[in-house]
């Protein structure tokens, strides 16, 4: 009755002995080998690991990145916004009154600033063209001032392109606008969506066989150079366009005259001394 009844010792079952697990695994592991190479028909592969993307590099230009030209130059630090980045062409870090922090609203203006500045640069050509070949080439035109020139169209005669009838003859601003309107919404439906003749093109920068014939833009640092030449005189258009209208209003001539007037007499005739001066009345 003292004593303890101690169960006899039993060995450990055949199939759950300690080296079992590692059996198995290296069991497994040959037969995922042998399903891979299966698979592959014995193709030799590696395992890697899946790297991230590679950031796409800048263009190779000072007008670029964080090192770029800004709007204070050497006292720019602390005063560009950390939003521009130096990306675009044309950024000079310069946004003080926060009106691109938003990146919806920044492309929005960034749209709307590229096509201001391209009609600008047409407009401001268009302004002096007819004026100077006026003045210099003796061709005459019946009004070659930009702000008097498309008055004609409603005169008897009508309006000839370039002083000649044979080029454009236009009689009929409702037909001149109607055809204004179908190119106009014909080229900006291509450029914005693709229009029928491509799809998926950069609506600022269309480029391809109808924006780019000449290929000016085949080379990526080419083109990052053209994008700050192309907003820089657009800017400086658009200001030009600002001035010839307020000349317009002011002296009631066209720059080309006025230009002349003031290299005749810089002292006499420029901003300051014209700018209380308005002469211009419509009708004269």
């Amino acid at each position: 009755p003292d004593s303890i009844w101690i169960p006899p010792h039993t060995p450990p079952h055949p199939t759950t002995t300690p080296h079992t697990p590692l059996k198995m695994s290296a069991a497994l592991s040959s037969f995922m080998g042998l399903a891979v190479a299966g698979a592959t028909n014995g193709a030799k592969f590696d395992m890697r690991r899946t790297k991230a993307a590679a950031k796409k590099k800048g263009p190779d230009s000072i007008w670029y990145g964080p090192d770029r030209p800004k709007w204070l130059g050497p006292y720019s630090e602390g005063a560009t916004p950390s939003y521009l980045t130096g990306e675009f062409a044309g950024d000079y870090g310069w946004d003080t009154a926060g009106l691109s922090a938003d990146p919806e609203t920044f492309a929005a203006y960034r749209e709307t600033e590229l096509q201001h500045a391209r009609w600008a640069m047409l407009g401001a050509l268009g302004c002096v063209t007819p004026e100077l070949i006026e003045k210099y080439s003796g061709t005459t035109f019946g009004e070659a001032v930009w702000f008097k020139a498309g008055s004609q169209i409603f005169s008897e005669g009508g309006l000839d392109y370039l002083g000649s009838s044979s080029l454009i003859h236009a009689q009929s601003i409702l037909a001149i606008l109607g055809i204004q309107v179908i190119l106009m919404g014909a080229i900006e439906g291509y450029r914005v969506s693709g229009g029928p003749a491509g799809e998926g093109l950069d609506k600022n920068y269309p480029g391809g066989d109808y924006f780019d014939p000449l290929g000016l833009a085949d080379d990526p640092d080419t083109f990052a150079e053209l994008r700050v030449k192309e907003i820089k005189n657009g800017r400086l258009a658009m200001f030009a366009m600002f001035g010839f209208y307020v000349q317009a209003i002011v002296t009631g001539e066209g720059p080309v005259a006025n230009w002349k007037a003031h290299i005749a007499d810089p002292s006499g005739v420029n901003g300051f001394t014209e700018v209380f001066a308005t002469r211009f009345v419509p009708g004269n």
